[in-house]
């Protein structure tokens, strides 16, 4: 991957600002002192518009006839659209032939893209269908610019680094999957954010935004579970094959669920070898998957590469992360991921493989379940729930997360809208927990209702599309790219291909949830592929990092520092009693084993939120 950054303005001052973006994103590089890589930067211009592109491979921009294209990403489906050398030379030759809209239509890959048409005087941005390369943009009267990170957007002294507020309160005081409910939205004032499967074109002052593509409601599958299976495990393999293909030292990481082992284990398939993994591993038992993931090593891994992550120095590596990510990051996890990044590239690697996507796609996570629930009451399958309800209790309870038929029940008529089939309802409980720290004065959540989309009539099917377009995907994906990027590393998501999440959202639900087992169809179509214990494990852990060990103890001691600040105070986001006292919770909770009083999620979003605020207050503009 790369990073892509351009400027049109009728007073033909361009390049010279294209140059400096450039320069600021390039210099953002240097500090990470981990690896040795030749970063290099070009640019393309014409008389009105500069366009340049960086990176530390074989340079993706082109200029023919009448057009510039720069492209961050990669194509897959090359060999289908005709010979050419750079995904840049490709759009350029698809875009002579077709619009702009049927040239991104057309391609298979995970792209941001920019053509300048020198003729019509007109600017094209498009991003891939999922949101796995980023694109952010600004402008003001005839000018434009866009940019890969907001930082290069920022280094334009026309553009201020003034924050959302309401991008700041969400991040203070609700739940990370309200962060991206705006796909639009950014963390600052005056940049926007291109969403997913979305193109652009601005032409003489003008700004027009459309979507190229989108999962529609389409009839279920009517074929046999063993065909579907058959068919899943085509396209999935066909998926990883083509990443494959393009892959520098590909490597891979593996946790203990079926997501990530299933993309290792089709690229062993597709390639005839074993490969090299890498995993995330606790003392702390709480969230430590070696023991799941020893059932892949013997079979598929060539070597494996434990990373053991201890109590780490969280503010000195947040301090790191906001730095790249320009903006706070969503969860504890990406800690993890940064550190495991890092240990790839050090280890000569060049490209890193991972199952993001697949929980949405097979309806993977625990909270899923209520939405089948409700899909098989409003279908009044009343033996089917009945068994369902049963069989989620036995499997899943658990002593503080309880479970029960009734519990189900309670959830479906908290969480589902009966009036409307298929629309789901926020989880208020969840997104609230937190209010009370938030200072009313700074700005008022009490109103905020998350965007809830509900292109299906299939409570399950809206509920992990919401997750695919607003609230797990996009935040996720955007850790992904930051880290790979800092580290040189290309990064691919085999379950985000168009082909195979068009196919899912047409598998009918008892095929993904069934007997209180998730991911049924899945584990279907990896039969001969992953190890029988893996595709038969229904319990899981869950991909994340035991940050509530790292806020007590030395980690209490400097959130309190924190909060007892003056700048802390002076920012005026927070209630700072309500915060001191839930970091004194936090400690008791630790202390006792209460998992009712854990608020690492809260303290981890306070650190980077108010790390990220004294960066920023330190950009130059």
């Amino acid at each position: 991957m790369s990073r892509i950054v351009g400027v049109v303005n009728e007073q033909k001052n361009s390049d010279r600002r294209v140059s400096s973006m450039l320069a600021t994103l390039q210099s953002s590089y240097t500090p990470m002192g981990v690896v040795s890589l030749e970063w290099n930067h070009y640019s393309l211009k014409s008389d009105r518009a500069s366009l340049g592109w960086l990176g530390w491979q074989k340079p993706n921009l082109t200029e023919t006839h009448d057009i510039i294209v720069v492209v961050d990403g990669c194509i897959y489906n090359g060999d289908e659209l005709g010979t050419y050398g750079t995904p840049a030379e490709l759009i350029a030759s698809l875009y002579r032939e077709y619009d702009f809209r049927e040239t991104l239509s057309k391609i298979n890959g995970d792209f941001a893209i920019a053509l300048y048409d020198k003729q019509e005087r007109t600017l094209w941005l498009g991003r891939d269908r999922f949101g796995v390369c980023p694109l952010y943009y600004w402008y003001r009267g005839d000018s434009f610019a866009f940019a890969s990170r907001p930082r290069a957007l920022l280094a334009l002294p026309e553009i201020k680094p003034e924050v959302n507020r309401r991008f700041v309160a969400l991040f203070a005081a609700s739940h990370y999957r309200t962060f991206d409910n705006d796909p639009h939205a950014s963390p600052y004032a005056e940049i926007r954010q291109l969403p997913a499967s979305h193109y652009l074109s601005f032409c003489r002052g003008k700004v027009s935004l459309e979507s190229y593509w989108q999962l529609e409601e389409q009839p279920e599958w009517e074929d046999s579970p063993q065909v579907l299976a058959e068919r899943y495990q085509a396209l999935l393999l066909d998926s990883v094959a083509r990443r494959l293909a393009v892959a520098d030292r590909p490597a891979f990481t593996l946790s203990g669920g079926m997501d990530s082992s299933s993309v290792l284990a089709c690229a062993v398939r597709s390639s005839g070898s074993r490969q090299q993994a890498f995993s995330t591993v606790y003392r702390d038992k709480t969230y430590d998957e070696s023991e799941e993931i020893s059932s892949m090593l013997e079979s598929h891994v060539e070597k494996w590469h434990p990373i053991a992550i201890d109590v780490p120095d969280v503010f000195g590596l947040v301090e790191q992360m906001v730095a790249l990510h320009d903006e706070p990051v969503a969860t504890a996890t990406w800690l993890s991921h940064f550190l495991l990044c890092q240990n790839v590239r050090e280890q000569g690697f060049g490209s890193l493989f991972g199952g993001l996507g697949g929980d949405e796609l097979n309806a993977g996570e625990y909270e899923y379940f209520p939405y089948y629930f409700a899909d098989l009451a409003m279908n009044e399958e009343s033996d089917r729930l009945d068994r369902e309800l049963r069989k989620w209790s036995e499997y899943h309870d658990h002593p503080i997360f309880r479970k029960s038929p009734e519990i189900g029940r309670q959830a479906i008529a908290r969480l589902t809208d009966p009036t409307i089939p298929g629309r789901c309802l926020p989880d208020r409980e969840r997104l609230q927990k937190y209010i009370s720290a938030l200072n009313p004065d700074y700005f008022n959540l009490g109103d905020f209702t998350p965007v809830m989309d509900h292109p299906f009539e299939s409570y399950l099917k809206n509920r992990t599309y919401q997750d695919l377009f607003r609230e797990t995907t996009p935040c996720c994906l955007r850790a992904e790219d930051r880290h790979a990027n800092a580290f040189g590393l290309d990064r691919f998501v085999p379950f985000l291909d168009h082909r195979l999440v068009e196919f899912t959202y047409r598998v009918p639900g008892h095929l993904k949830i069934a007997e209180g087992v998730t991911k049924r169809l899945l584990r279907d179509a990896m039969k001969g592929i992953l190890p029988k214990e893996t595709r038969q494990r229904i319990k899981k852990t869950g991909w994340n990092a035991p940050a509530h060990l790292w806020f007590s103890g030395k980690g209490r001691e400097q959130l309190l520092d924190l909060v007892r600040s003056q700048s802390f105070r002076d920012r005026g986001i927070y209630q700072p009693v309500v915060v001191e006292t839930l970091i004194e919770e936090h400690q008791t909770a630790i202390i006792c084993g209460n998992l009712n009083g854990n608020h690492m999620m809260f303290l981890w979003q306070l650190v980077n939120l108010e790390l990220w605020l004294s960066n920023l207050s330190r950009t130059p503009n």
